[in-house]
């Protein structure tokens, strides 16, 4: 686990990449926006010939062939690898915990980070059994957010702070990274992002999260409607600052930090996508490095992931977080790229191709 003071500036030495950089304004973070890289076209070309030779009918595995191109595009390289996959949780907590948005009091934060650490969280089970490497981020549990119904829940210096952590944690060497979050009230915080953003109702965007009560859920309700009257209209990085948590902010970082180094991404669920959702606001290509890795029973999770045409990979009615329904995704891209590198072609099998001329 990894503790984080967001009082404390990143060191620009402790950076493991110099593309990385320790920020300290938003104004640095927009000018390392301004020219993100796009996937690399030569090898999504070596992807796609390869897979016309390998021993299937063109499309038979579906999905897994569009995967298997996806990584090889945005790792830069043919055959896409998945040696070192990396599983991120940033945990982060909420000034609005305390208006009961929640079923759940803000002091499980804590608790299920320490139980992150211990090997027994459903997150931890899922790495273990797709060797996939875990790291938790705690970024200030101890000093939650402002209340965004009275303030702007971050100052300018504590967001860029929280993205530029959140950008250390892609590596050199990784080989693609699953991004969620832990946090009492990051739904609330998420609502209300995305209607800040998007527009309609406060309905619209906010569900149960951890089992709300209808008391809570109404309670949650006024909270991001109030939240998104007083910091609305604002540019997205300012929705960011006004509205996010300390871990929305660093699963931006990481988001970008990711597309600059050519790691693929892999969103969990509503919380990774109000995150997402500032970046796609900014670029609406932003998001072509990411998939999103299941379908949260979040309700505005999916009214998200279709306004930017991204069909999830899973959809198991899992609304846990901690970037679980990320994590379980890693499996279907470790059998695409094992399947497009180890499949046979036509040639060395020795198998007639769908050209080749009739017998008889």
């Amino acid at each position: 686990m990894t503790k984080i003071d967001l009082s404390v500036s990143p060191d620009e030495t402790s950076s493991p990449d110099e593309k990385t950089p320790a920020l300290v304004s938003l104004d640095e973070v927009a000018g390392t926006l301004a020219h993100l890289p796009g996937p690399d076209e030569a090898a999504q070309q070596a992807a796609r010939a390869r897979d016309a030779l390998l021993t299937k009918p063109p499309g038979a595995l579906g999905r897994l062939e569009a995967l298997a191109e996806w990584l090889a595009a945005w790792q830069g390289r043919h055959p896409p690898r998945l040696d070192r996959p990396r599983v991120a949780v940033f945990a982060g907590n909420h000034g609005v915990a305390r208006r009961g948005v929640s079923a759940w009091p803000a002091s499980v934060t804590a608790e299920m980070v320490k139980n992150f650490v211990a090997g027994g969280a459903a997150v931890n089970a899922i790495c273990g059994a797709l060797d996939a490497e875990l790291r938790v981020y705690e970024l200030s549990l101890e000093t939650p957010t402002a209340d965004f119904t009275e303030a702007p829940a971050m100052t300018d210096e504590e967001c860029a702070r929280a993205i530029a952590y959140g950008m250390m944690a892609v590596e050199p060497g990784i080989d693609v990274i699953a991004i969620g979050e832990m946090g009492i009230a990051n739904t609330t915080a998420a609502a209300a992002i995305a209607l800040a953003l998007h527009g309609g109702r406060a309905e619209d965007w906010t569900g149960p999260g951890a089992g709300a009560t209808r008391a809570v859920l109404d309670a949650k309700i006024e909270t991001v409607r109030r939240g998104a009257a007083l910091h609305g209209g604002q540019p997205p990085l300012e929705v960011l600052r006004r509205l996010g948590g300390y871990e929305t902010a660093a699963m931006f970082g990481a988001l970008v930090a990711a597309r600059i180094g050519r790691v693929p991404v892999m969103l969990d669920g509503y919380g990774a996508a109000a995150a997402a959702a500032v970046l796609h606001a900014l670029d609406p290509t932003g998001l072509d490095h990411c998939q999103a890795g299941h379908l949260s029973a979040e309700p505005a999770h999916k009214r998200l992931l279709a306004l930017w045409g991204k069909t999830p990979l899973l959809n198991l009615g899992m609304r846990l977080g901690e970037a679980s329904g990320a994590a379980l995704a890693l499996a279907l891209l470790k059998a695409a790229a094992r399947c497009h590198s180890e499949m046979a072609t036509f040639g060395d099998a020795g198998v007639s191709g769908p050209d080749a001329p009739l017998s008889g």
